[in-house]
């Protein structure tokens, strides 16, 4: 028979490792080419992963939840299935070697699945029975853990795998001189035969309140003695954080604890944009086929200020400051669930404002439907968020690791404004708008800072309302 191994897809150039959400198919379902497998997970990106031959499924390697290197063999399919014959001759693989993931043997023993190497020592994979994921191992080498450190890390993942937040813990803790026992300990050290009240216990001790009485914040009765079973009181509502939201929460806390926030604020008139828009959406979307939102033009914007302070658009690595030469735009969307997702609109500068406007409407649909690739969330060099679509007049935003600014618009309002002009001032009805920019005070000073969203707010103001598209 032939045997097709699918493995773990790489769905991006930075993703090492994805979660599996569902298995659609189990052990002994027939499954046809590009028929999808099962659905896995990537930062905040929901892909499926479909057949890559007809067959029938004979092995599912992992479990749901399992947090899976990527090239790791997941599942086996026997590709010589067939109801009318039991021995049927071997299926030529040449259909099948066509398929990006997949490797294919005939007539030879099914052997146990290997881990994918990783760039550090082999023996951090192999040793004992824990398992370390490449971004694990990755971080271990780049922050100088030993191997004995790497052991003494309790982990909070599957099987009490150490992931990412774990080890991230750890390096802070150790940086503090606190001591490898003073990390935080979140699930008690795995023995052979472990008591069935240790395995219930799959809640970090971080995410406890230190204002509040101690809580697992999962109110169960097979807690700890030192955890409470979780007394919020009566007249509550209790909901359990979704897996993108636990991403979002442990992301933006991050970010307040990597880099020094500061905020400025600035007002701009943008009546001449708004009438431009009103003048023209008509005709650009019969011409285009595409409907032109105010955000292609805050990033039009954008484009001309960075060009001039390249600084806004770097990354910070130790000491070393990164200026990125590629302006990729990030650009923060609501789903339909309320979580924000940061599709990104790669080398922006290169586009006008026809390619930005499509480029906007197909991330930000693609984003609401589910439709985002990985890679889609990859690489972003700074990053604009429009706190004014859900009525905010102005927001201070959190940094989006490792960029180090972010740019906030706020609601469009009219207002009565003084109006300078030679002949003396008069008060007209404009269309004001407030901008702040959250920068990493590390290495953007308060002067760059602030004079680089002036300048978006005179790029802003001095909208050509004679333009074309």
């Amino acid at each position: 028979m032939a045997i097709v191994e699918l493995v773990m897809p790489k769905m991006g150039e930075s993703i090492m490792e994805a979660t599996i959400l569902r298995w659609h198919k189990k052990p002994g379902d027939h499954v046809k080419t590009d028929e999808t497998v099962l659905e896995i997970a990537t930062d905040k990106v929901d892909s499926e992963v479909p057949s890559i031959a007809d067959g029938e499924i004979t092995e599912i390697l992992y479990a749901e939840n399992d947090v899976v290197p990527v090239g790791t063999v997941i599942a086996r399919i026997n590709t010589a299935v067939d109801a009318g014959y039991a021995t049927a001759a071997p299926v030529a693989p040449v259909a099948v070697q066509e398929a990006p993931a997949a490797t294919v043997r005939e007539e030879a023993p099914v052997p146990q699945h290997e881990t994918v190497s990783a760039p550090y020592e082999a023996q951090f994979v192999t040793s004992g029975a824990r398992f370390y994921s490449p971004l694990v191992l990755t971080i271990a080498q780049q922050e100088g853990i030993s191997f004995a450190e790497l052991e003494k890390i309790p982990g909070t993942g599957n099987e009490g795998r150490v992931t990412k937040k774990d080890i991230l813990n750890f390096v802070e803790a150790k940086s503090k001189g606190l001591t490898p026992a003073a990390a935080p300990a979140p699930q008690p050290q795995r023995t052979e035969a472990p008591a069935p009240a240790e395995q219930a216990v799959s809640r970090p001790a971080a995410a406890v309140t230190p204002a509040a009485p101690v809580s697992n914040g999962v109110g169960s009765a097979s807690a700890p003695a030192s955890v409470s079973s979780g007394n919020y009181g009566n007249n509550v509502e209790i909901i359990e954080m979704d897996r993108m939201r636990k991403l979002i929460a442990e992301h933006m806390t991050r970010s307040k604890h990597t880099s020094a926030h500061v905020t400025s604020f600035a007002e701009a008139d943008v009546t001449n944009m708004v009438k431009w828009r009103d003048q023209v959406k008509a005709a650009f979307e019969k011409r285009e086929g595409e409907k032109i939102t105010f955000t292609p033009l805050f990033i039009e914007a954008m484009i001309k200020c960075i060009k001039r302070y390249p600084l806004l658009n770097s990354s910070l690595d130790g000491d070393k400051i990164i200026v990125k030469k590629d302006i990729n735009i990030g650009m923060a969307t609501a789903l339909p669930s309320g979580n924000l997702i940061v599709p990104v609109i790669r080398n922006a500068d290169m586009l006008n404002l026809v390619g930005l406007t499509r480029q906007v409407n197909q991330l930000a649909n693609a984003a609401r439907q589910n439709r985002l690739k990985p890679d889609d969330t990859q690489n972003g060099t700074i990053t604009l968020t429009n706190v004014g679509t859900f009525g905010s007049l102005a927001g201070t935003p959190i940094i989006n690791q490792p960029q180090v600014a972010i740019l906030a618009v706020g609601a469009i309002k009219k207002r009565p404004v003084v109006i300078e002009s030679p002949y003396g001032d008069t008060i007209a009805i404009r269309h004001m708008m407030y901008l702040s920019l959250s920068y990493d005070h590390r290495i953007i000073d308060g002067a760059l800072g602030s004079t680089f969203l002036s300048a978006v707010a005179q790029e802003l103001e001095n909208f050509d309302v004679n333009r074309g598209f």
